[in-house]
This record gives structure tokens, sequence and C-alpha cells, in this order.
């Protein structure tokens, strides 16, 4: 099923309810692209390759080639995301669990980015839309197993394969530049890491933009009373309008987020940011063709563990990765939680 432009701005003007999911769905993803896309400039930012505002500008202008290119190719993680879980059954009681998921993860990301905690947008989202699903069946009925299961297996995958890669395109670049003159290696990868932040922020829209899109659809498909749609195709108006709300969120800022990633974790060289940022790309590039949903926020804090680990143990703030780590176990039950009570709550009221 295709939503066409002219019919959704149809319904949105016919149907408050259409508008208002909309609304609430853009909303995720501007905190999104306002808390999730610093990671992916937080390394060029620790080693002075670029000043945070022209990283900032340069991660808004790549999320939004990462969403329109890479959902124009490989729009599958989009669906994995709109199957796993199942809002069948009253429409009217659908949507207004789906908005109440969404408030839910809004108010988490939030708060996670007051604290200036990089937490996993993707957990999030995740746990929001599962306990939402719960919440409305009243029990575990409506959460689709193999989607679910495929999704978490992609978010273990992402923090196994973000340090592996960061470990090893850092000793990688030693091996190759162990005879190398270091003044001029230096000038090549702070060069060389705007490219890494670039690449970085094109597959953090590719791979955050489509799981949004997939609830965007889900919105609207619930909001004007169809709740069987399977099968859809995303329109590139959607594209267009996600990925630019989501490089206005990102252009809001997110120094604290950068900040913690960035410069408390690990303290970087030019080569080892860049490390980090090769490493985790390639990964997210990976996932992505493979259509498998995976934490871009993950992906790079565990890169950037795998890059301070390939000197020594102590080169990383084990501190800052411990309040990470915390953040990360802690959003599954929390937001799920969150979004379960405001789920009833919301069925009460309205």
């Amino acid at each position: 099923m295709k939503v066409e432009l002219s019919t959704f701005v149809r319904l949105a003007f016919s149907n408050p309810i259409v508008a208002v999911t909309a609304l609430l769905t853009l909303a995720v993803i501007m905190v999104n692209g306002w808390t999730d896309a610093p990671n992916a400039i937080a390394t060029c930012v620790s080693t002075r390759a670029m000043k945070a505002r022209a990283a900032i500008i340069m991660a808004a202008i790549f999320d939004f080639l990462g969403v329109f290119i890479m959902t124009l190719l490989v729009p599958q993680v989009a669906a994995t995301i709109y199957n796993m879980v199942d809002f069948s059954g009253h429409p009217g009681d659908a949507v207004t669990a789906l908005c109440a998921a969404l408030i839910a993860i809004v108010v988490w990301a939030t708060a996670a980015w007051k604290f200036g905690i990089p937490t996993s947008e993707s957990h999030a989202l995740i746990a929001g839309l599962t306990g939402a699903a719960i919440a409305l069946h009243g029990g575990f009925g409506g959460v689709n197993g193999d989607e679910w299961m495929k999704v978490v297996y992609g978010l273990i995958l992402s923090t196994i394969l973000g340090f592996g890669s960061g470990f090893g395109a850092t000793r990688l670049i030693e091996r190759i530049c162990k005879n190398m003159e270091r003044g001029k290696t230096t000038v090549f990868f702070r060069r060389a890491q705007i490219a890494g932040g670039a690449s970085l922020a094109f597959m953090h829209g590719a791979q955050d933009g489509q799981k949004f899109m997939g609830v965007f659809l889900l919105g609207t498909f619930l909001a004007a009373g169809n709740d069987g749609v399977s099968n859809f195709i995303v329109p590139i108006w959607l594209m267009a309008l996600c990925s630019a709300v989501m490089a206005l969120g990102t252009s809001i800022g997110g120094y604290r987020i950068i900040k913690s990633v960035g410069m408390d974790m690990v303290k970087l060289q030019s080569y080892q940011g860049f490390a980090a940022d090769a490493g985790a790309a390639s990964c997210l590039l990976l996932a992505s063709l493979t259509g498998i949903p995976v934490s871009t926020t993950h992906t790079k804090t565990t890169a950037i563990m795998g890059v301070g680990a390939s000197k020594r143990l102590s080169a990383v703030n084990w501190r800052i990765v411990r309040e990470m780590v915390l953040a990360w176990v802690l959003t599954f039950p929390g937001c799920g939680l969150l979004s379960f009570a405001m789920v009833k709550l919301f069925l009460v009221i309205f």
C-alpha cells in the first residue's frame, strides 16, 4: 500500500487524529536528530578536525541524504519496525496506544539528553512500541516474536561489531602507518575524519530515519482506520519530510552528547577518531544493506571503546561507559513500562 501526499493531506485535514499522530511521530524524529545524531560527529569535534557548529551542519546535511537515498535503495529496515508489533483490533484504541508510546519515547529521550547520556533511540522505540502493544492486547499477543527478535539480535550485534571494528581498524592503521612521518599522517587523518563523520551521519539517517518512517506509516494507517495493512511502500514525500525533520533536530545541537562520547569516554588522536568513524560506518552500512535495524548509538560508542581498548584498557573512562551501559539496560524496562502506563492512562481518558 502506498500513501500519496494528496491523500495524506486530505486525511490530516478531515481527521484530526491523523494530524496528531503524524505530529507526534515527527516530534520523535526531531528528538532523534537532536539526541542521537551528535554521536556521528563526536570524534571529529573532540579531535578538533572540525568545529562543533560546522560539524553539526554537516551532520544535518548527511542525515538528510542518508534517509532519502538508503530508503530508496534498501527499505527493509522500515518494514521490520512496522511489523514488529501488532496494533490490529479496534483502530481507535490502537492509535491512542501508539500516540501514548510516542509521547513516552520523547519524554525518555529528552530526559537522557538533559543528563548528557547517549541513550539509544532504537532501544527507546522498540521498548515504547512493545510496551504499548502489550498494554493494548493485555499480553504478549501483540508482539511479533520473529520480527522482535530480529531487532534485538541487531542491537546485540551492533555492540559486538562496533567494538571489534574500532579495535581492528585502529590496529590496522597503526600497522600501515608504522614507519610514516607522524606530522603528515596527522594532517591526513584530520581531513579523513571529516569524511568519516559525514559517512557516519549518512548511515545514522539511513538506519534511524527508516525506523521512524515505519512508525509514521503505521500511525497514518491506524488513524485512518486501516489496521490490517501488512505491506507498504515508503513514498518519496515521506522520505523528504522525515529527513528534513531529522536534519532540523540535528541542527539544534547536541553538545552534551558530543562531550560525553567524544571527549569524556576516551581521549582520541586523529587517526583513532577516523578508525572509530570508519569502523562504525562500515557496520551500519552492512546492517542497512541486509535490512537489519541496529542501534547507531551502540555502534559508534562501542567503536570508540574498541579504539581505546586497542591501546590499553585503562585508556577508556569506564565510569562513563558504565553510565552509558546502565542507560541502555534501563531503557528497555524503563521506556517500556512508561509506555505501558501511558497507554493504560490514555485508554481510560480517551
